[in-house]
């Protein structure tokens, strides 16, 4: 019998862990290809993960509630056929008969090596192509001392093996001289007033990412009101004949998303994002779409080429998408690649909101509820108008104020002057 790693699988391209919440399998169990292992919980989705191989599980390296990182070794399967789980060139080969099979692929995009002595290491995509570029072997990558976790060499092992290389070893980085002080910790004691309750592992994971967001990117926000009084005359003119025709109600989202992406193509620099020192354009608008779950947080599935589609096409793939959030049904290509996001505090009754951007993306955008405003007129006269007010958040470190309020002012002006009927 042959004996296989199961590693963490990578989820998403900005995901470097994940929670097992579910142990389906003990050791000696039997277990068939595509049969579920395991599940884990990120900040991004929760997944059943299969097993790409039919055998008997041998052991099981880490309890339910641990965080592990991508790559890390957490089970072993024994198996007459050799196929890996998580790492190397023939990951690609191990057979996907399944939606549910797809994040197991993803874990392919961790890269392993092997020491002299035996030892596995793991690369993330970013280490990967930075070897490829300097025309660095994976087994020459063995040899750098990672001071990520579990000895992951991370972008500042490889810039410093690269500034050494041929002279001497990159020696592993130095002990900080002073361990930063400890954050405030309120200290709270449970009582018959007082409950406490544990944070689920999505909570605490968006907990995390917003905290890191925004320590990475410096949050402006710009804000205006729209005037919404032809759209909402147009939409409760055409709302029952859309349905009928669509099955799903026609709203405001559908509009604002059109124009979003008008917006996006005049101002590409905001459908950008950063990676070091240099500014990533991309050719594509896949616009994320932030859905209340009931008792499960904030999940932002993604219309991928939303600027290949009119507003019914938008209206089907954001209807779509939210029946699979409410369900559970989201994939990770379903919750990956956004490029830009909107989300709508209106449907809650809520005015304005300056909401947290999404990493690594450079914005996000918000709308409040429209409500019947009083408003001066041109001609001085006070006419009752409906009115919403939208921020643009941005990052200020390559959006300026000057772009940013552009933005904003385009998306504005095409909501207060679409001729709507010329969209259906």
């Amino acid at each position: 019998m042959a004996k296989h790693e199961i590693v963490m699988p990578q989820m998403g391209e900005s995901i470097t862990n994940g929670t097992i919440t579910k142990w389906h399998k003990q050791p000696g169990d039997m277990i068939e290809i595509d049969e579920i292992l395991f599940e884990i919980s990120t900040d991004k989705v929760e997944s059943e993960i299969p097993s790409p191989m039919a055998g008997r599980v041998e052991e099981i390296l880490f309890p339910e509630g641990d965080t592990i990182d991508v790559g890390i070794k957490i089970a072993s399967i024994e198996d007459d056929v050799s196929v890996p789980f998580g790492g190397g060139e023939t990951a690609a080969a191990a057979p996907a008969k399944t939606e549910a099979a797809a994040p197991a692929a993803a874990s392919a995009a961790v890269e392993t090596a092997a020491t002299e002595s035996g030892e596995r290491k793991f690369y993330t995509p970013l280490v990967k192509a930075m070897a490829k570029e300097a025309g660095v072997a994976l087994s020459e990558l063995a040899h750098i001392a990672g001071s990520g976790s579990a000895g992951r060499v991370n972008k500042a092992d490889f810039e410093k093996f690269l500034s050494t290389r041929g002279s001497a070893p990159a020696a592993a980085p130095a002990a900080a001289a002073k361990p930063a002080p400890a954050p405030f910790k309120p200290s709270f004691t449970a009582s018959d007033r007082v409950e406490i309750v544990p944070m689920d592992n999505m909570r605490k994971a968006i907990a995390k990412n917003m905290i890191a967001s925004k320590m990475i990117s410096p949050h402006v926000n710009s804000i205006d009101t729209v005037d919404m009084t032809n759209l909402v005359k147009f939409r409760n003119g055409f709302k029952d004949e859309f349905k009928k025709q669509e099955g799903f109600s026609l709203t405001y989202t559908h509009f604002i998303l059109y124009a979003l992406i008008q917006a996006l193509k005049e101002f590409p620099i905001v459908n950008a994002s950063i990676d070091g020192d240099n500014i990533v354009y991309k050719k594509d608008i896949n616009l994320g779409c932030a859905v209340a779950v009931p008792g499960n947080g904030l999940v932002v599935p993604v219309i991928k080429g939303a600027d290949n589609l009119n507003i019914t096409g938008l209206g089907r793939a954001l209807n779509d998408l939210v029946i699979k959030a409410r369900s559970k049904k989201l994939t990770m290509d379903d919750m990956t690649g956004g490029t830009y996001t909107f989300t709508n505090n209106g449907s809650f009754g809520i005015l304005a909101a300056t909401p947290v951007i999404l990493q690594p993306q450079l914005g996000i955008f918000c709308v409040g509820t429209i409500k019947k405003t009083p408003v001066c007129t041109d001609d001085l006269a006070i006419a009752i108008r409906d009115i919403m007010y939208a921020t643009h958040t941005y990052d200020h470190r390559v959006i300026d104020g000057e772009v940013g309020s552009k933005f904003l002012r385009h998306v504005i002006m095409t909501l207060q002057t679409m001729d709507a009927a010329s969209l259906f």
